[in-house]
């Protein structure tokens, strides 16, 4: 096997291991209202999303091809040599630049899904990406316009537009249905929540299984695997169908650390709540994927969460957890593009395919690591919907024994 090709099987491995992180980091953003209300039991919540982000997956690729033209600059976009690599730029590096990236987003995928904090998997790959393609080209080797339009802009006004969307959406149902008992209330959204949960892990499946896609078709482009021109018409079934098994296995898998900090972190929420949350969520992400726009389904998710506390009157909102969540938002790029320049620096430093065997062993070992990290003070289907203890900071005390507290589901 030649070195190129070694680098490209490292790297779409790789790729589908951030498609599965990117699973089980994002599957709160679906079922996490439905799992703390009662609607859906967490285990069948979970299967039901790991289905429908399966099928999600198959539905468009345009933000798999905003992936290979708007955050890199690695292929000419002009002319005649369009598809072709940068003058200095040969297939390994672009490959070494790429893969690096995808280490950056992984691990700050993993750390943040550690303390339970719902960050941007999106931005994660972006940042990573971004910080890569720094410490090889420079700023040229940037798409900055491409970036600013269809992923900062978006990321700025995405949790602004979903809290006032699902503020005003709670705000009319409790309006409507204000002669309504409570209980009868409770039973009859939380079969509405079923729908909207639903619609938002099929459109979760639209939007981020293509951002995987997007990272292996640019490597494949690299590689001239495949022609850059062709990749708005569709993509080869084998990435679609590899991409949207990872999505749906890590998704399947649970990210309950993620799921009890949207569920029961920000808001207690109710099944009214819930489905407006939902509804909000799911209408703002199937308009982006369809506008190519490489939109974050936790900043959406946990604006909508966010805004059925404010649109519902006397609910509680956690603003200190809501806090802590905007700081990891606004340190996910810097972290994950210095996690990604740093890759790329020493896969380089030791040669380009010997340096691709090295930064791939530091990431299976860091990865081990968190997961024991994570296993130490575990949060799964049991205790997911344990009263919120805010000294642990979404993760039960150690030592805590799950089936004392109040049981979920």
């Amino acid at each position: 096997m030649s070195g190129e090709m070694l680098i490209l099987v490292l790297l779409v491995i790789t790729a589908l291991g951030f498609d599965f992180t990117n699973g089980f980091h994002d599957t709160g953003n679906a079922m996490a209202t439905s799992i703390a209300t009662g609607a859906l039991k967490p285990k069948m919540a979970v299967t039901l999303a790991a289905i429908l982000n399966l099928v999600g997956a198959f539905l468009s690729v345009e933000v798999a091809a905003t992936i290979t033209k708007d955050v890199l600059k690695i292929q000419e976009t002009t002319g005649e040599h369009t598809g072709e690599l940068v003058a200095g730029l040969d297939a390994q590096k672009a490959l070494l630049i790429i893969f690096a990236g995808l280490i950056g987003g992984i691990l700050w995928n993993l750390f943040t899904w550690l303390f339970g904090l719902p960050s941007s998997s999106s931005h994660a790959l972006f940042g990573g990406l971004i910080g890569s393609g720094l410490a090889a080209i420079g700023t040229s080797g940037v798409n900055w316009e491409g970036i600013t339009n269809k992923i900062l802009v978006p990321a700025l006004a995405a949790p602004v537009i979903a809290c006032l969307v699902a503020a005003t959406g709670t705000w009319l149902i409790y309006k409507i249905t204000a002669s309504v008992a409570e209980k009868n209330k409770e039973t009859g959204f939380r079969y509405g929540q079923i729908a909207t949960a639903s619609l938002v892990a099929l459109s979760h499946g639209t939007g981020d299984a293509q951002k995987t896609m997007g990272v292996i078709a640019l490597a494949l482009i690299a590689t001239d695997h495949l022609d850059a021109g062709t990749v708005g018409d569709g993509l080869p079934i084998w990435v679609i169908f590899t991409c949207a098994f990872a999505i749906a296995l890590g998704t399947y898998l649970g990210g309950w650390r993620i799921i009890r900090t949207l569920g029961k972190g920000l808001v207690e929420i109710s099944s009214p709540q819930g489905m407006a949350a939902e509804a909000s969520s799911a209408a703002i992400i199937l308009t982006s994927s369809t506008a190519g726009m490489a939109l974050s389904t936790t900043h959406v998710a946990t604006g909508s969460i966010l805004g059925t506390g404010v649109g519902k009157k006397g609910a509680e909102v956690r603003w200190s957890v809501a806090g802590r969540m905007a700081v990891a938002w606004v340190t996910t790029l810097p972290a994950a593009a210095a996690v990604g320049a740093l890759c790329f620096w020493v896969g380089h430093l030791i040669g380009d395919v010997s340096g691709a065997i090295v930064i791939f062993v530091i990431l299976v070992a860091a990865s081990g690591y968190m997961y024991w990290r994570a296993q130490q003070n575990k949060v799964d289907h049991n205790n997911v919907n344990a009263d919120w203890d805010d000294e642990g900071n979404s993760v039960l005390p150690a030592g805590d024994d799950p089936t004392s507290r109040p049981a979920s589901v």
